[in-house]
């Protein structure tokens, strides 16, 4: 079979609706049994064997996998992308542990629910001996008050909690709920992994679509893995869509295309939460592409921000902290670029402001690199905060005002334009001290040069001591 012919998975040869009748085969109704649940739901994966994915956690071996099979399962959190199997694999757990299975929404739940599962697991633990898995979707959306009534229970061991979250438990689930879980992390399903579920899905006639007669193209099959972006629910939801709003040939086989599947599956969905961990993990990576030069890493980065609609501000914003961070002197340019950028994005907006701040992007990215800018302030900021304050040398003192000179203040300042070259050594601190080291990279190479030179002069006539130690402000 070529690159381009179809895979057929046909359960069952074409069906007549009249076996007396001579017009072509029709495909066969759709039992009533199929109706209810969509596909996704159908296909759920009952046992360790059947689940897709989670290989670093699942895979022979792993921590979880030894832990599911040896009965030893306690409290855990799983968090990840929608579609990862989360709910799944916790079903898969109750039924592998003969446990009792018990659901909870962080959305519709309240404090009189969770008591009411709480005490008939009690019940059931005392009388039977049963334990009970308590499953909590949305874990992240109970409120402190909440998560603090499962503590009790869940550190007695009356229930094995097992709660499911889209955003990282470390950040948005309390931390003696947290400290009490093994936490696992749910990566998007594998491509291949999701190809082979939705070739399963088409031929089981028990759950899937078998009791059709569909033959799909590999390059739909294999655009609906990619397009889901590791999201096994969103691949089979737009399989099923594809069979049912496809009509059949005269032959009653349902065809689905790469066409038919880019219909269904519309435009990619990219994992991307504002104010979750896509978001802040995306912008991470993009600023350490820059720094790092390299470009065409945080392009792609970039795009992944503009695709799933950031914004812009929060883009440049990062990008001017950069500009002076990372690129500093020895680019100057570099953050008059960025606030170029910056501007131009608040004018036109998305999509337009694509280009300003890709050009910011491109320029930084490509740019020599200095972190010169804030090591130095970073230095003089801590002797400020640990040592000593040294009083404003008495020729730098402010002498606009009557009774200045009276004072001695601004007796000896030496204008520096009024020198050749336009300086003058002459102390400004009051204690010898360096905090600006510049790097021999671009423009701050020349900087460098000049400073070797100014420094020599101002040393001759600075105060040889350091800063003195931390004590009362002067």
């Amino acid at each position: 079979m070529g690159q381009g012919e179809l895979f057929k998975h046909s359960a069952h040869p074409p069906v007549s609706a009249d076996p007396e009748s001579s017009e072509a085969p029709k495909s066969r109704p759709v039992p009533t049994s199929h109706r209810p649940a969509p596909l996704a739901a159908r296909m759920r994966p009952r046992s360790l064997d059947e689940y897709c994915g989670q290989q670093h956690i699942l895979g022979p071996g792993q921590l979880l996998r030894r832990a599911i099979e040896a009965d030893r399962v306690q409290s855990v959190i799983f968090f990840g992308p929608p579609g990862t199997g989360k709910t799944t694999l916790a079903q898969i757990i109750a039924n592998q542990t003969r446990s009792r299975f018990e659901r909870l929404s962080g959305v519709e739940s309240n404090v009189a629910d969770m008591r009411r599962v709480l005490a008939s697991a009690s019940n059931r633990l005392v009388n039977t001996g049963q334990p009970t898995i308590l499953f909590i979707d949305e874990i992240h959306r109970f409120n402190k008050a909440q998560q603090d009534v499962l503590l009790p229970d869940v550190e007695a061991g009356v229930v094995r909690l097992i709660g499911a979250t889209t955003h990282n438990p470390f950040f948005f689930v309390n931390a003696p709920l947290v400290s009490r879980s093994q936490i696992f992390e749910l990566r998007p399903i594998p491509e291949d992994d999701l190809l082979s579920l939705l070739e399963r899905a088409i031929r089981d006639p028990e759950r899937g679509l078998g009791h059709q007669r569909i033959e799909a193209a590999p390059e739909a099959l294999r655009h609906l893995g990619r397009v889901s972006d590791g999201d096994a629910r969103k691949a089979l939801n737009s399989l099923e869509i594809a069979a049912l709003t496809t009509p059949p040939d005269h032959d009653g086989i349902i065809h689905v295309t790469l066409a038919i599947a880019e219909q269904c599956i519309q435009k990619k969905a990219i994992v991307y939460d504002g104010d979750g961990d896509a978001h802040y993990d995306t912008i991470s990576a993009f600023i350490k592409s820059v720094r790092g030069s390299d470009v065409d890493a945080a392009l792609y980065w970039l795009a992944k921000m503009i695709h799933a609609g950031e914004d812009p501000r929060f883009i440049t914003r990062r990008l001017m902290i950069l500009a002076a961070e990372d690129i500093g002197l020895a680019d100057p340019l570099a953050i008059v670029v960025t606030v170029a950028a910056h501007q131009a994005s608040e004018f036109v907006g998305w999509p337009e402001a694509r280009i300003p701040v890709a050009e910011a992007t491109i320029y930084l990215a490509t740019a020599n690199k200095s972190n010169s800018s804030i090591t130095a302030i970073d230095a003089a900021l801590e002797d400020v905060r640990n040592g000593r304050t040294l009083p404003v040398p008495e020729h730098l003192r402010d002498a606009h005002y009557q009774g200045a000179k009276r004072l001695g203040h601004g007796v000896g300042y030496e204008y520096a334009h009024a020198h050749p070259g336009h300086f003058i050594a002459q102390d400004h601190l009051g204690a010898a001290r360096r905090y600006y080291e510049p790097t021999d990279l671009g423009f701050e190479k020349k900087i460098k040069d000049r400073l070797e030179q100014w420094r020599g002069q101002l040393d001759s006539v600075r105060p040889p001591s350091s800063l003195p130690d931390a004590g009362p402000s002067a």
